[in-house]
């Protein structure tokens, strides 16, 4: 499957957007809110009922659905309303035990790592196809749980996660070792063998797609797994795990453990019989997982940490073009994605029109409840999300940063913000610098090349950035100075099976996606026997 922006299906309303604020004959942002304000009557309206029930509160350990050993649960919550969806079983330091334990007796005794590559392929993709089967509930969950529009759950992230799984059901049976010569009379082979049982901590923004991203690799590799989800959104996790039960999944191969990062997060890291970590999530945190790391086993970690992406509009951009590239790069997802284009730098001969025709789109976006078609932007997942993006709105204004529009939450009701644009941000502001992780555009001047790659890497950050030019001479210079794990020319957010993903700097460590993401659930052993008149060396 080629590769494919995640928009993609997105396009063709966005696009009319653009076109639409292009026919206001260039009036100012003043003039485009008074004649268009935000789309916001689906964010007034009553919550549509989701089309699905909830069906797995429980934590799944050893093939089972189990209820927490303390006997505590906690809500997940609806982020249109903030009510209560259900009472999920919260798991801690005893539930990892349990679900350690059943992943190394899977693991040591189990069938899964001795089945033939070719049957842990077929495996994989039955649950693929049962996924697929699944599809509308799934995105369903996801989107009640999460806040995200219907439409990009269903239409893009269950897809996207189908051909996760049977991009890694195909590499099962292509894992292998090498001969090596050596100086002398042996017989050098190397081994690559499952590392053992995974620890798997995903985030809340895109709970199936990080669960592909995880799951996949470690058990085409042969691994068992102890999965710990987002507090936030745990509902799809479980709904999935017990499709791969279905099809065909051994009993303590892949654990599910719902609960909080001080509790159940912890206990799993610090785990001295877990051999492997993979963590999405903050930079903070991240660190945390570091230590723990090294004060229990030493474990190997692989991190997927926070962003502050450039998204570098030069100077012979097409504007209108670049607006809506810019605007999707940052307010996909509620702005609630690690590699959003955050730091929206434009070159100073096209600053102005840029700004305006950015606001002008930010005014045209649909917010509003993610059941209803149309429907850009839903809320962001909480209570705790929503007032920490407030308080960044704030910050933006304190610091002199001219608010183009948006700024406050939207309706009485849920975590709705109002799509927000900032002009005149300098380097040394907090929403400049800071991970905002919600709808706020920050628009930033520069003058030549030289001083916006500077700029662009002289953030903590390093996961992804975006160029938009025309010239090639350009794209090749940017792509090769800017210090990013991904560099998206004239597209963003561009994701593939086999596109690998991960960052420089405090943006994370090892990479996951396509073929090197296995190196991350693998471990590489060299056999050495000696040749006794051997014919040949």
């Amino acid at each position: 499957m080629a590769a494919k922006r995640v928009s993609s299906l997105l396009l063709s309303r966005s696009f009319t957007s653009s076109l639409a604020s292009r026919l206001t004959g260039g009036k100012s942002a003043c003039q485009a809110r008074a004649i268009s304000r935000y789309s916001t009557a689906a964010a007034l309206e009553e919550p549509i009922k989701p089309p699905v029930n909830v069906e797995y509160t429980k934590l799944l350990i050893n093939g089972q659905f189990v209820d927490a050993a303390s006997g505590k649960t906690f809500p997940t919550l609806d982020p249109r309303t903030g009510e209560v969806i259900a009472h999920v079983a919260e798991g801690d330091a005893e539930d990892v035990n349990r679900a350690v334990a059943a992943a190394r007796k899977a693991f040591d005794e189990g069938p899964w790592p001795r089945l033939t590559a070719y049957d842990r392929q077929r495996i994989l993709l039955r649950f693929a196809d049962l996924v697929e089967k699944h599809n509308d509930e799934i995105a369903a969950l996801e989107t009640w749980d999460n806040g995200k529009p219907y439409e990009q759950a269903a239409k893009i992230e269950v897809p996207m996660f189908v051909r996760l799984m049977r991009y890694y059901a195909g590499w099962a049976d292509k894992i292998h070792g090498m001969t090596v010569p050596a100086d002398g009379p042996y017989h050098v082979q190397t081994l690559h063998e499952p590392i053992g049982v995974a620890g798997q901590i995903i985030p809340w923004n895109f709970p199936l797609l990080m669960y592909a991203w995880k799951v996949g690799p470690a058990l085409a590799c042969g691994n068992t797994v102890v999965l710990k989800t987002a507090e936030q959104t745990p509902l799809s996790a479980l709904y999935v795990t017990k499709l791969l039960h279905e099809a065909g999944l051994p009993s303590g191969v892949l654990n599910v453990v719902s609960g909080f990062g001080p509790t159940a997060g912890a206990a799993l890291c610090s785990h001295m019989d877990v051999d492997k970590l993979a963590f999405t999530g903050s930079t903070e945190t991240g660190k945390i997982i570091l230590e723990l790391s090294a004060r229990s086993n030493l474990k190997p970690v692989t991190l997927e940490l926070g962003g502050k992406s450039p998204f570098i509009v030069c100077e012979d951009a097409d504007v209108d073009n670049a607006v809506e590239l810019a605007h999707f790069a940052l307010f996909f997802n509620q702005g609630q994605c690690c590699c959003a284009g955050s730091r929206t730098y434009v070159h100073e001969r096209v600053y102005d029109e840029f700004v305006e025709k950015a606001t002008a789109r930010a005014l045209k976006r649909s917010v509003g409840d993610p059941f209803r078609q149309e429907i850009e932007q839903g809320p962001q997942v909480d209570s705790e999300q929503f007032e920490k993006i407030l308080r960044y709105i704030r910050a933006g204004v304190d610091s002199g940063a001219t608010l183009e529009t948006g700024g406050d939450r939207l309706g009485e009701k849920g975590y709705y913000i109002k799509p927000t644009v900032f002009s005149n941000v300098q380097d040394d502001m907090p929403i400049a610098k800071e991970e905002i992780f919600g709808p706020v555009q920050s628009i930033l001047k520069f003058k030549d090349l030289d001083e916006v790659i500077r700029r662009a890497n002289s953030s903590r950050y390093g996961l992804a950035a975006g160029v938009f030019t025309q010239n090639l001479d350009t794209a090749n210079r940017l792509m090769r100075a800017l210090r990013a794990g991904t560099v998206w020319i004239n597209c963003f957010d561009t994701f593939d099976a086999a596109i690998p993903f991960g960052g420089y700097k405090m943006s994370g460590q090892g990479r996951e996606k396509g073929e090197y993401s296995l190196k991350n659930y693998l471990q590489v052993k060299a056999v050495v026997t000696p040749l006794k008149n051997p014919a040949w060396l």
